[in-house]
């Protein structure tokens, strides 16, 4: 009889929530490149969904919706992560942009400039431009994945539990990542509070902002730039290949 009852309530728990896969699915194709298809969102959501409702249990006082859009989410993040798009050459450029943020900040002891950043990657300024732009597209999640805000179970799951050591580590990880932020340009601020915390799209911003969508992804890019050479110490700006 409990098996019974698990199985439908199993059952039932997908169907009812299948529209929040969609929803979800619908809001991350906003935020991701254009090869990347709402069916393949979809399906791998559904997965997630699936695992959710396997493994969900209301003593652990999360609710159901909360604690699937977590895992659906978190699938859906998984699957394009595991299906990188992006070249090599792309990576590799994001931290020859952040070197030259690092370098151009060290000397003269302010915000780098755009044009000081191409002069000292001895490339022209629309190649810069066209550089932070697939960078930004390469590292969509990039904050999210710092964070751990897509995919995190450690408050709903039990036995999730971290140590003392990486308590501490992520704190003061999480403490100097809001110091960067803090610290940069009012208008990449701007973009970054409202792409990742208002979760708008980039044509969203360009229209609260008043700029086009390629100018939000050119914000947003150097900002990216700006936080990884910032941040070196924790993400290895300056490793190579």
């Amino acid at each position: 009889m409990y098996a019974a009852t698990r199985e439908f309530d199993y059952e039932q728990l997908v169907e009812q929530h299948l529209g929040l896969v969609k929803r979800i699915a619908c809001h991350l194709q906003g935020r991701l490149p254009a090869n990347v298809q709402l069916e393949d969102l979809v399906q791998s959501g559904t997965i997630g969904l699936l695992e959710a409702a396997r493994g969900y249990e209301a003593s652990h006082g999360a609710s159901f919706e909360t604690y699937a859009g977590i895992r659906i989410r978190g699938a859906m993040l998984d699957e394009v992560r595991r299906n990188d798009w992006t070249p090599r050459s792309v990576h590799r450029n994001a931290r020859r942009v952040s070197s030259a943020v690092r370098e151009v900040e060290g000397h003269t002891g302010r915000e780098a400039r755009a044009k000081e950043i191409a002069e000292t990657l001895q490339v022209g300024l629309d190649e810069y431009h066209s550089m932070v732009r697939d960078s930004a597209a390469a590292r969509l999640f990039s904050l999210g994945d710092l964070t751990e805000e897509d995919g995190g179970f450690d408050d709903i799951l039990p036995g999730q539990e971290i140590g003392p050591a990486e308590a501490f580590d992520r704190e003061a990880f999480r403490r100097d990542l809001a110091e960067v932020v803090g610290g940069l340009p009012e208008r990449e601020q701007l973009v970054m509070s409202l792409y990742y915390e208002q979760e708008l799209n980039l044509r969203e911003i360009g229209e609260v902002l008043g700029v086009t969508e390629s100018r939000v992804c050119q914000l947003h890019g150097q900002a990216l730039a700006r936080i990884r050479a910032r941040m070196g110490d924790w993400t290895g700006a300056g490793d190579e290949d």
